[in-house]
C-alpha cells in the first residue's frame, strides 16, 4: 500500500449539533462542508466514468467546482455510512447525476441507502446526507446586492412584502435566505430551476422580521451550530426547513419528513498535536 492511499487513515469525522427538543422529528439530517484547500489534487479517488466526465470539461472553474462537490459529497457519503476514507474506497463511490440533474449515489454500482443534496459558492461546498427516500435538499449563497427586478420576477407577493417591510441594513441576508430556501426546495422536488421559483412559498415563521438578525446566526465562539426554522410550500407539499447565516453567507437545508437540526461532520486529524 503506497502513503498516498495509507494517509486519510489519519483522519475521522466528528459529528457535532443538537437537536432542537421543540419537535417530534426524529430523523436525522448530516451535512458537511469543504472548501478548496481539502481536496486533494490527484483524481485516484474519481471512478472512471467521473475521470472521463472531470476531462470532458473546458471550463477551469467549471472543473474546480465539480472537483470540489465531488470531494465533499464523497466524504459526506463515506463518513455517513462508516466507510474507510481511502482514495480506493472514495473511488468507489460513485455521485451519478440523474435525468433531471438530481444527485444519486452509488457504490460499487448499486444504489446507496441515501439522499444527498449538493451545494457549492465561492470555494465552499457543502453535502447534505440523510436517509434514503428523505426529500432533501441544500442551498449555500452569498449575501450580495440584488436588482429590484430579482425580487418581482422570483418572489412571491408575501414573500415580496416581507422584504420590503426588513430594515434596508438586514435586507440582503433576508434576499439571500429567501432565495437559498427556494433553491433548497426545487432541489428536494428534484427540479431545479425548471419550475417557476414563484410556485415556492418560504415561510420563515415567528416574527420574521425580528427573528432575521443575519448577523447572530453564527456564533464562533459556541461550539455548538446555531439554526432557526423555516418552512416551505410547493403546491400541497410542506418542506420543514432550517437555516443559517452570517455576513456573509446563507446556509438553507430542507426536508420532508422533518428532521432535527442539521448535524455538522467535521474531519479531525489525528496527526495534529493535542493542546498543551
Amino acid at each position: 500500500m503506497s502513503r498516498q492511499e495509507a494517509a486519510p487513515d489519519a483522519v475521522v469525522f466528528e459529528r457535532k449539533g443538537a437537536s432542537d427538543g421543540q419537535s417530534g422529528a426524529t430523523m436525522h439530517v448530516h451535512w458537511l462542508e469543504q472548501t478548496f484547500a481539502e481536496v486533494s489534487p490527484d483524481t485516484d479517488w474519481l471512478c472512471p466514468a467521473e475521470r472521463a466526465q472531470l476531462e470532458a470539461m473546458r471550463i477551469a472553474k467549471r472543473r474546480e467546482d465539480w472537483r470540489l462537490g465531488r470531494w465533499t459529497a464523497k466524504h459526506a457519503v463515506a463518513a455517513h455510512l462508516d466507510l474507510p476514507l481511502l482514495p480506493s474506497a472514495l473511488a468507489a463511490i460513485e455521485i451519478r447525476p440523474a435525468a433531471s440533474g438530481a444527485p444519486d449515489v452509488f457504490i460499487d454500482d448499486r444504489a446507496a441507502l441515501v439522499s444527498v443534496s449538493l451545494t457549492h459558492r465561492d470555494g465552499r461546498a457543502v453535502c447534505a446526507i440523510a436517509p434514503a427516500g428523505t426529500r432533501l435538499g441544500c442551498d449555500l449563497e452569498v449575501v450580495e446586492p440584488r436588482c429590484r427586478a430579482f425580487v418581482a420576477d422570483y418572489f412571491t407577493p408575501a414573500e415580496q412584502e416581507l422584504v420590503a417591510r426588513v430594515p434596508g441594513a438586514e435586507r440582503l441576508g433576508v434576499l439571500a435566505l429567501l432565495w437559498s430556501a427556494k433553491e433548497s426546495t426545487l432541489k428536494a422536488l428534484r427540479e431545479g430551476l425548471r419550475l417557476d421559483p414563484r410556485s415556492v412559498e418560504v415561510n420563515l415563521g415567528e416574527d420574521a422580521v425580528a427573528a432575521l438578525a443575519v448577523n447572530r446566526s453564527r456564533v464562533p465562539s459556541s461550539p455548538v451550530e446555531v439554526w432557526h426554522k423555516l418552512s416551505t410550500r410547493f403546491q400541497q407539499q410542506l418542506f420543514y426547513g432550517w437555516r443559517q447565516c452570517d455576513d456573509e453567507f446563507v446556509l438553507t437545508m430542507v426536508s420532508a419528513p422533518e428532521s432535527t437540526q442539521p448535524v455538522r461532520m467535521r474531519m479531525v486529524s489525528h496527526l495534529a498535536n493535542p493542546p498543551a
